[in-house]
């Protein structure tokens, strides 16, 4: 039985070096020696493909190198379960999180790389004073403990750029790298993530994102009229647009969805004639002479016998044979007296059932910011905290563009703040009867208030009531509109770092591998995380020889984490998880964890192992 550690890879978040380094092995071993990579036979075998010029195009800032050393530390915290923060928590699909952004992305990497259809941020624009992370990024999970409470540390600071400052761009870049990076692992290879910004950071962001996910990745900017009346009290223009970057995972994976067709475009088709195809509506049937070929020049005969030539510089859009078969056919129209020019019928069954969309996107059509805020203001009578918060319309317009109803259908939004993503996407699963589902985090930044002490607060309870006005407003449908809270903490299996003044006493405090303040269920879902599961996956307790027996997604992990397991406990309890698997039948391989201190000796631990081999189950893990 193997014995996990805080330092062993098992309970950490997913080493993406580590990945990076295999892929490359896999891709060129030759390259690999005893002592790592010989850089000097990788560029031999890259041939041209390597470039060493000292100036080179691309984005460089102070601090780039440590952005990306960022995204590619692993964390060893965790996520705690919050059950009575949250709704619905046994049937709910989707997922509230508390805490720093960056160390969550980390955390998501093992159950949620390679799944995630959509993501959309909101992120700070470096307008000034406007971003709050901790800044002590060697160890950044201990510095978000400090930065909400949860640890002590005189002199604490933590990251804001401010109009003092300069609106470094370095800081926000140092900010913005590590967490795209990590995000673009999460999307699915037809995903696609857009990120709303305005004119401070939006050419960095640009440059940014073709870095991160490739320039040839680049699908859009769209221009959002964000403001319905001008501002008089500005020094130059009034502001009235943000932009909306597009970048897809893989461009040639990911279409956007159609918009709906207006009734102004359905108007234009008609049935003059009572054609039994429905209506339809009359276009040129002629083209640009240079576009056309020869045999796209002759006189065509009406069925009363008048000719007509196409007009000058055009040519008809047939060819001859081709357009008598479309008038044999009732598909070209001469008028309703048969004297006019020739024109082609378009039904409307017959052209796509939506419209592409533009790049430009007008208020009228998906709200503006001061419609953002009364949304809120509805929610939140007593309290609006966001100034400029997204309109629940423009997050509506972006899930119907990269989403469908149907299937797993993954949304994340990794800089919650009003919690519109959320909201949007139940709203629209409502009128849908769709079953798209939403990971929102949202670091807990002070507000001052003792009703919403933090932003997460606020997040949190514009979700609840919105879920139970949507409930309200659509009484028959019977989907999610639950959420799971957790919250980031530091892992729940104890690290050894001993007080060297007194080594006994680190002994015997480091017997028990895990916290002594943790529940069950915090060393459950921290398993779930460090194995890659879904964090949303069935869990199911059964009594085996009286200790509760956890089964997580259908038998792929069973724990056991009774405090104490006698050598007479042993058997029994070995053989009813072995009739409980055979019973699940699990599709894949078992991992089976059971707590380390609770074995009376190793004896015991060595019997219960190895009563597991010999029905199957090898992977036996202790903590």
């Amino acid at each position: 039985m193997k014995k996990l550690t805080a330092k062993d890879p098992e309970t950490q978040s997913a080493d993406v070096l580590a990945t990076n380094i295999e892929q490359l092995k896999a891709l060129f071993p030759e390259a690999f020696t005893e002592g790592g990579i010989d850089f000097e036979v990788l560029k031999q075998l890259l041939g041209g493909a390597v470039d060493e010029r000292e100036e080179k195009y691309g984005l460089n800032w102070h601090g780039k190198r440590r952005a990306r050393q960022l995204a590619l530390t692993p964390s060893n915290g965790t996520l705690r379960p919050c059950i009575e923060d949250s709704v619905d928590w046994d049937t709910t699909q989707n997922l509230m999180i508390e805490g720093d952004n960056l160390e969550v992305l980390k955390l998501l990497q093992k159950s949620y790389s390679g799944k995630v259809k959509l993501i959309y941020i909101d992120p700070p624009y470096n307008t000034g004073n406007d971003f709050v992370y901790p800044d002590k990024y060697d160890d950044n999970l201990s510095t978000y403990l400090r930065y909400t409470g949860q640890v002590n540390e005189e002199g604490f600071r933590i990251s804001s750029n401010t109009e003092a400052s300069g609106r470094f761009h370095t800081n926000w870049l140092t900010m913005m790298y590590p967490r795209l990076r990590l995000a673009r692992n999460l999307l699915r290879e037809d995903g696609v993530i857009f990120i709303s910004i305005d004119d401070n950071e939006v050419h960095n962001l640009r440059k940014l994102c073709d870095e991160v996910f490739g320039e040839e990745q680049f699908v859009s900017t769209i221009v959002w009229e964000k403001r319905y009346s001008p501002q008089n009290a500005v020094q130059w223009f009034s502001d009235a647009h943000d932009f909306i970057l597009v970048y897809a995972r893989n461009k040639e994976l990911w279409q956007p969805g159609l918009l709906e067709r207006s009734d102004e475009m359905n108007a234009r088709y008609r049935n003059p004639d009572d054609d039994p195809r429905g209506d339809w509506k009359a276009t040129d049937a002629t083209a640009q002479a240079g576009h056309g070929t020869a045999s796209q020049f002759y006189e065509l005969i009406a069925p009363n016998g008048q000719a007509y030539q196409p007009p000058s510089g055009r040519c008809w859009v047939y060819t001859k044979d081709r357009m008598e078969e479309m008038t044999a056919d009732n598909r070209v129209w001469f008028g309703s007296t048969g004297n006019s020019a020739p024109a082609i019928k378009r039904f409307i069954n017959e052209v796509k059932q939506g419209v592409a969309c533009q790049t430009i996107w007008k208020y009228e059509d998906v709200g503006h910011n001061q419609e953002g805020k009364k949304e809120i203001k509805s929610l939140f009578p007593e309290y609006v905290p966001f100034d400029t918060p997204k309109p629940t319309r423009l997050l509506d317009r972006i899930l119907q563009l990269a989403t469908d109803k149907g299937g797993d259908q993954v949304v994340v939004d990794f800089f919650g703040g009003s919690g519109t993503t959320a909201h949007a996407v139940l709203a629209r699963n409502a009128r849908e009867g769709g079953s798209r589902r939403f990971i929102l985090v949202q670091l807990p930044e002070p507000t001052g208030r003792s009703d919403y002490p933090t932003i997460s607060d606020v997040t949190k309870e514009r979700v609840r009531r919105a879920g139970m006005k949507i409930r309200e407003e659509n009484p028959l449908f019977a989907g999610d509109l639950g959420f799971r809270v957790f919250k980031l903490d530091s892992s729940n299996i104890r690290a050894w770092d001993p007080d060297r003044q007194n080594l006994p006493k680190s002994l015997l405090d480091s017997v028990d591998h895990l916290k002594t303040d943790r529940t069950e269920t915090d060393i459950l879902y921290e398993l779930l995380l460090k194995l890659g599961l879904d964090l949303c996956v069935p869990i199911e307790k059964k009594k085996i020889s009286g200790k509760d027996v956890h089964s997580i997604g259908g038998g792929v992990l069973l724990a056991c984490l009774a405090d104490k397991i006698t050598r007479d406990q042993v058997e029994p309890l070995a053989e009813g998880i072995v009739k409980w698997h055979k019973a699940l039948a699990p599709g894949g391989d078992t991992t089976c964890v059971f707590r380390d201190s609770a074995f009376a000796d190793d004896v015991a631990k060595t019997n219960l192992a190895a009563i597991l081999n010999q029905h199957g189950l090898a992977n036996v893990r202790s903590l």
